[in-house]
């Protein structure tokens, strides 16, 4: 039996998708970048400490998938910020954990509302199908994602 044939029309599509994805997604971190001066990087971990923490730096490295010594660093940033506080791991004396602090979120929620507007401000040039339709494809992304957790 011979192979099935690769979908070119679902390789291109996911091309397409991911061209838009990645457009829109620099477009955002480069809007936070603005309110903040942070880097996307500094923004990123941020986030997972808000959504995961408190953290060790190692825990933090491990889902931001970058070295122990970058999160040293970004670490480092989000601290002299005042966005964060260590405090001591009570698991292992040589290490601490990061937690945001009051300032951290509501510098994440400035952040969120700054990106939020500005795909609202997009959104206002479309008609009302075509919100609808990428209200829909939302939903779908976000279900393909949750598909893919452990």
């Amino acid at each position: 039996m011979a192979a099935k044939a690769p979908d070119t029309s679902l390789t291109d599509t996911a091309s397409q998708l991911r061209d838009a994805v990645v457009r829109t997604s620099r477009a955002l971190r480069q809007e936070a970048a603005a309110e903040t001066g942070l880097t996307p990087s500094a923004t990123a971990a941020l986030a997972t400490i808000n959504r995961s923490g408190p953290l060790t730096p190692s825990e933090l490295a491990e889902r931001e998938r970058v070295k122990r010594p970058s999160m040293t660093r970004t670490l480092g940033c989000l601290e002299r910020e005042g966005l964060i506080e260590r405090t001591p791991d009570p698991a292992d004396g040589r290490s601490f954990l990061v937690a945001v602090n009051d300032a951290g979120r509501e510098r994440l929620a400035r952040l969120r509302r700054r990106k939020s507007a500005y795909l609202a401000r997009r959104l206002r040039d479309l008609d009302r199908e075509e919100v609808e339709t990428l209200a829909r494809a939302a939903a779908l992304l976000e279900r393909m994602r949750e598909d893919e957790q452990p």
